[in-house]
């Protein structure tokens, strides 16, 4: 499970969309305060999830081999191969050019509540859907699947965070950068998807085959 979800984290906080917008956020006015209500949101959202798929185990991992682990595999197989096949179809087909999504244009009088929902339209579901079927692993009577499962949630936001606390500290300095950081996002955003989507879906793929046949 540890291994499973600083994967899927991993690739959740790297995914160039989010950040993207993140960053366009920070550059707006207020950007600080939009920002915390898009970091806050994503990781509520995060959790919910985590804490969802805890009532319904009951905080008890399934028995191997029994019906609702082998579901919880399948569906984990399900989402690799989803995932794989995605990649495979946008390297093969990637999107026309287009403009900047519509949003981008009054990013300047967006709220915090406005900044809050865009968080939940741009997390990349069918990776926090994979962590929490990874999760159902999880036995809330042990620290340590406790610590990981609150990781992987840090995890996932971790590149906000950093960008957010940054652009506090020193404004100035951080918008630079994160200008730059977005240029080269929206330069190489196709190709980060793809890998992205390609790396993790063969890694639930051939995580889920195994744990299946042993």
């Amino acid at each position: 499970m540890v291994l499973d979800l600083i994967v899927i984290g991993t690739a959740v906080t790297l995914g160039p969309l989010h950040n993207s917008a993140f960053i366009l956020l920070l550059s707006s006015r207020h950007g600080v305060r939009k920002g915390l209500a898009f970091l806050l949101s994503w990781l509520a959202d995060l959790v919910a999830v985590i804490v969802c798929v805890v009532l319904l185990t009951g905080g008890r991992p399934p028995a191997a081999d029994s019906p609702p682990s082998t579901f919880v595999l399948s569906v984990k197989l399900a989402i690799g191969l989803g995932l794989v096949l995605y990649g495979a179809l946008r390297h093969r087909h990637p999107p026309r050019p287009h403009g900047p999504p519509r949003w981008t244009a009054r990013v300047d009088d967006a709220s915090p509540v406005a900044a809050a929902g865009l968080a939940w339209l741009l997390q990349p579901w069918a990776l926090v859907g994979a962590g929490a079927a990874t999760a159902v692993d999880a036995d809330l009577s042990s620290l340590a699947d406790c610590v990981t499962l609150a990781g992987y949630c840090l995890l996932a936001t971790l590149s906000l965070i950093v960008m957010e606390v940054c652009t506090a500290r020193a404004p100035a300095a951080a918008g630079a950068r994160l200008d730059a950081l977005r240029t080269w996002l929206g330069d190489h955003q196709d190709r980060l998807i793809v890998v992205l989507s390609v790396s993790v879906g063969l890694w639930l793929t051939a995580r889920s085959i195994y744990e299946l046949v042993t």
